[in-house]
């Protein structure tokens, strides 16, 4: 039965959730178990094809011809399979795909609304990805940072997964820890937000990846154990994701 593992972004963008995603993937495929991975982007624009790459970054063509984000790239170069569009998930496409059902009455004349059924498409379409790779672990994106009104209704899919099947679903968020220049000190409160945001979406981490610029210190990690509800041993410090594969290393040896 696969387990899925969801991956947020706490205080900043651009803060390493596709590597971390898929450096998590490619520890879980080093132990012998099969991978696969998702990615979600909460825009309404369907596929990434018709996006300003000066905006949003390069487009990632799949083998069968998906336009998408680039960190499928990274998943791809990370464990060493294809990825195509069932691995892709847009706010556009989610509703596109409701909307035609209902055109369709796929909804046997229901009053289709935002909660539940869009949560509902989300969550069959990371089922199906699963199935599709035949998992053991599918990795799930989830683009944008924890607190945006975006990613809210693919976060309410996460939460009902949980609440569903509370032993197959764990959730990740990394985080920033800013040491402020005229402080020179490491500061905790962004990443304490962050896990606030998320609890208030029904959802509580079981590890926290903490990005710094400086080596998290013990007292950092215990800091944040203490006000986020995480076990020390699952507040990861100090890990530099990079494509040769360093970062999945450090993190299979830390946890």
């Amino acid at each position: 039965m696969t387990k899925f593992i969801f991956v947020a972004g706490g205080v900043i963008s651009g803060v390493g959730k596709g590597v971390a995603t898929a450096s998590i993937g490619k520890i879980l495929q080093s132990k012998g178990f099969r991978v696969s991975a998702a990615k979600i982007d909460p825009y309404i624009n369907v596929d990434a094809g018709t996006l300003n790459p000066l905006e949003h970054g390069e487009v990632f063509v799949t083998s069968d011809g998906t336009e998408c984000d680039q960190d499928i790239g990274n998943y791809e170069r990370f464990l060493d399979q294809d990825f195509g569009s069932a691995n892709y998930l847009t706010t556009g496409r989610v509703y596109q795909a409701v909307i035609n059902r209902e055109r369709n009455l796929g909804y046997n004349g229901k009053t289709v609304e935002v909660v539940l059924h869009i949560p509902e498409e989300v969550i069959s379409r990371l089922q199906l990805a699963a199935e599709k790779d035949k998992a053991d672990f599918l990795l799930v994106e989830v683009g944008g940072t924890v607190g945006d009104y975006q990613n809210l209704l693919f976060l309410e899919a996460a939460r009902m997964m949980k609440r569903r099947m509370p032993d197959q679903v764990l959730f990740v968020l990394v985080t920033y820890l800013p040491v402020p220049e005229n402080i020179g000190e490491m500061k905790t409160k962004p990443t304490q937000h962050a896990v606030r945001a998320l609890n208030a979406a029904g959802i509580q981490p079981d590890i926290i990846i903490a990005r710094a610029k400086v080596p998290v210190d013990k007292p950092r990690k215990q800091k944040i154990s203490d006000f986020c509800n995480v076990d020390a041993d699952d507040v990861l410090g100090k890990i530099r994701f990079g494509a040769s594969g360093e970062g999945s290393q450090r993190v299979g040896k830390t946890g």
